[in-house]
């Protein structure tokens, strides 16, 4: 099957292709080209598993690598780029994932795309989205990027696939940036706020791979490759922490941050974590797709696939690792506390994706490997799952305000059911999946901690109250929606259950959000024998997992709990009435701060809101505010002073040189005519003169010319004897 990998992303691009050039026209046909195409690159993607379990952890060291194309070969036969593709556990292990994931979410699409809407006459009519099947050709090519990206043989090429991504994060954010006349399910509002976010999107992360571009090139300068096999050798990973970038900075430390630069942007790690909050502007599938299988699970990827340049970083005593660290820490606890205070349904999940990603981050940083890598799996199957019944909740509610919610459980029992479920694992309750991922993170932090490492205990105090908020939120989240009494009698009097094709995938993901962590529990280990026992390339040590601590994960359960505990009493114990205003709001400039999402948009991102108030009404144009944050209003107005100094300064010197240039050029010119020209011409007219008055004794007789010779020696003798 490794030799067969290469069909797996593109399963997906044939789909994407035969949408856009054929099958455009008809909307099942189209949803069932992107189904089959997933679904045939998840059969691909099981049989490598199985295979490369098989072959065991040594499969870490020499991983399958095969060339599909390969071209920009210098006359040296060196190959400079190849698209290729390359097979080892994490590999195989996250294209199962990728898939698993991305098949539920294409197929829960086929019934979210369809809206309903009732006419004048109060008939509830169904109809598919007008842009259905341009949906699905985007979404294959969003798991294309994705699937092309894991199985990368080289950087240049992961690069490409991660631009990919971001293309399709653009398209997909944007999706409802026009309103069609025939369009009832989005207003004109929502176009406003989903082209700013598509934009917010696409130019906050694009910081990132910027930096992130500027380290492939600074890797390909110091080693003449890019290919993994190649660049994660011993010989080549020495050579870059022996080579001085800087006075005792090795290039490797410098590598690796501007690799973590791309992290940081593309996984929405602060600073550049803005961009996430507001992507869910796009069909809630897509959100699905970015925030569990595709794009934000890229940029942990990448620490993992390139995890030996941070290694070795770390051995020559540079910051690398621990900035990764404190990035994620900072990051999870700092995206938890904005979660608590956000009332969109879809805000919170975003959130609370932020600070889990903070979690993997914070995990590599501190050397858990395998750690980061296993929530990275973990987290994707119950996000996908609380993204997906969130979802559900606005197909049938109309709504994303949970304010307007509650009472749905009655409604909607399958939906609040599988939702009950993904809040659990996310918060780190035993059996769910999110327990055993997130416990493993928390535990190798507390061991490096209590062995004297201070960056690591300030990294598990951080990761620890980040799990307490997150357990919190999560059940505000889940009282407000599904508890209680409806505080909108409208939208909960119409709620309903979503049909079959979307409940069915939530049911597959609940499962897996039930069961994956047990893959590495005590006495399983699948993960710590499969994905870590042969170590990462150029690294042949094992990279072993912290050992199961009970009194660690005891705490964590305790965490967890009080996070629960505290959450239902403010929200559980009494619920919320319609109107009433949210408890935490005694807290007053905390709440504010919280609120208003630390007030970063304002600082120096794009805030997307809608305004309240007289100003408009709820869905027009006007009701919608969008206002630059600080930094970028600095930076027009510092590129507005450049222009204006370049205008009148630069500008005024340039024509100033050009205005002493001309006066100098016109004097020149008339000291040219009048002068040098005169001079000229006054010889010419002399000698004219002078020839005039001698031709004139040019007789050509010979008695004459002897006559003016006699003559003149005869003056001359005369002038003499007077002398």
């Amino acid at each position: 099957m490794f030799n067969l990998a290469f069909l797996i992303p593109i399963f997906p691009l044939l789909a994407f292709a035969l949408i856009v050039f054929f099958f455009n026209r008809n909307n099942r046909l189209s949803a069932l080209t992107a189904v089959a195409g997933i679904l045939l690159a998840g059969v691909v993607a099981y049989g490598v598993l199985a295979e490369a379990i098989g072959s065991g952890a040594a499969l870490a060291q020499n991983p399958f690598t095969g060339t599909l194309l390969g071209f920009l070969t210098i006359p040296t036969g060196h190959e400079l780029f190849s698209v290729g593709w390359m097979i080892d556990p994490l590999a195989a292990v996250m294209l199962f994932m990728v898939t698993t994931v991305c098949l539920m979410i294409f197929i829960y699409s086929i019934g979210y795309m369809q809206h309903s809407h009732a006419d004048e006459h109060g008939h509830v009519h169904t109809t598919d989205d007008p842009r259905y099947a341009r949906f699905f050709a985007y979404i294959s090519l969003f798991a294309f990027g994705m699937l092309g990206l894991v199985i990368s043989s080289n950087l240049l090429e992961l690069f490409l696939f991660w631009e990919i991504m971001g293309l399709c994060s653009y398209l997909l954010i944007g999706f409802w940036s026009v309103r069609l006349p025939n369009e009832h399910h989005i207003d004109d509002a929502q176009t406003v706020r989903a082209t700013y976010a598509s934009l917010k999107a696409f130019l906050t992360t694009r910081v990132g791979d910027t930096i992130f571009f500027v380290g492939l090139v600074f890797l390909y300068i110091q080693t003449g490759s890019l290919n993994f096999t190649t660049v994660f050798t011993e010989a080549t990973l020495k050579q870059l922490a022996t080579a001085q970038a800087f006075p005792g900075v090795p290039w490797v430390t410098v590598i690796a941050l501007l690799i973590l630069g791309g992290t940081i942007g593309k996984s929405a790690q602060f600073p550049l974590h803005i961009w996430l909050p507001d992507a869910m502007e796009g069909p809630t599938p897509v959100s699905a797709l970015i925030h569990a299988a595709t794009m934000v699970a890229a940029g942990v990827y990448l620490i993992a696939r390139t995890f030996p340049l941070f290694i070795t970083a770390a051995a020559t005593g540079g910051p690398a690792m621990t900035v990764v660290a404190i990035v994620g820490a900072f990051t999870a606890l700092f995206a938890a506390t904005i979660g608590m205070a956000q009332d969109d349904l879809e805000r919170v999940l975003a959130y609370s994706t932020i600070s889990q990603l903070g979690y993997m981050v914070a995990a590599l940083g501190t050397g858990a490997y395998l750690a980061g890598a296993f929530h990275l799996i973990t987290h994707a199957f119950f996000k996908a799952l609380l993204f997906l019944s969130a979802g559900s909740v606005i197909h049938g509610v109309g709504t994303n305000d949970m304010m307007q919610m509650g009472g749905l459980r009655k409604k909607m029992p399958i939906t609040a059911t599988v939702f009950i479920i993904g809040a659990l694992a996310l918060a780190g309750i035993p059996p769910f999946a999110g327990f055993w991922s997130k416990d493993e993170i928390l535990a190798h932090a507390f061991t490096l901690g209590t062995q004297g490492n201070t960056i690591d205990l300030i990294v598990y105090i951080m990761l620890a109250l980040g799990a307490f908020f997150t357990a919190f939120y999560m059940t505000r989240q889940i009282f407000l929606t599904f508890f209680g009494a409806g505080r909108d009698e409208h939208a909960v009097e119409h709620a309903h259950e979503s049909p079959q094709v979307m409940w069915m995938p939530l049911a597959v993901l609940a499962f897996f959000a039930t069961v994956s962590g047990l893959v590495n529990a005590p006495g399983i280990e699948f993960m710590q024998n499969f994905v870590g026992a042969g170590g990462v390339l150029g690294i042949k040590e094992p990279l072993e997992a912290t050992a199961f601590n009970p009194l660690i994960a005891g705490s964590s359960v305790v965490i967890a709990l009080a996070g629960i505990g505290l959450g239902f009493l403010i929200y559980g114990w009494k619920p919320l009435k319609a109107g009433q205003r949210d408890p935490l709001a005694v807290l007053g400039p905390v709440w504010s701060l919280l609120r208003n999402k630390y007030y970063m948009d304002e600082l120096y991102g794009v805030v997307i809101a809608q305004k309240a108030g007289p100003e408009g009404k709820t869905g027009t144009v006007d009701s919608v505010r969008v206002q630059a944050g600080w930094l970028i209003r600095f930076v027009g107005w510092f590129s507005r002073l450049c222009y204006a100094f370049d205008k009148a300064i630069v500008d005024g010197l340039v024509n100033l040189a050009g205005l002493v240039g001309r006066v100098i050029g016109s004097i020149s010119a008339w000291i040219d005519h009048n002068v040098v020209d005169g001079v000229v011409n006054a010889v010419g007219i002399i000698t004219d003169m002078v020839g005039d008055g001698l031709k004139l004794i040019q007789t050509g007789r010979v008695q004459n010319y002897l006559l003016i010779a006699v003559t003149g020696a005869a003056i001359f003798a005369f002038l003499f004897m007077i002398r």
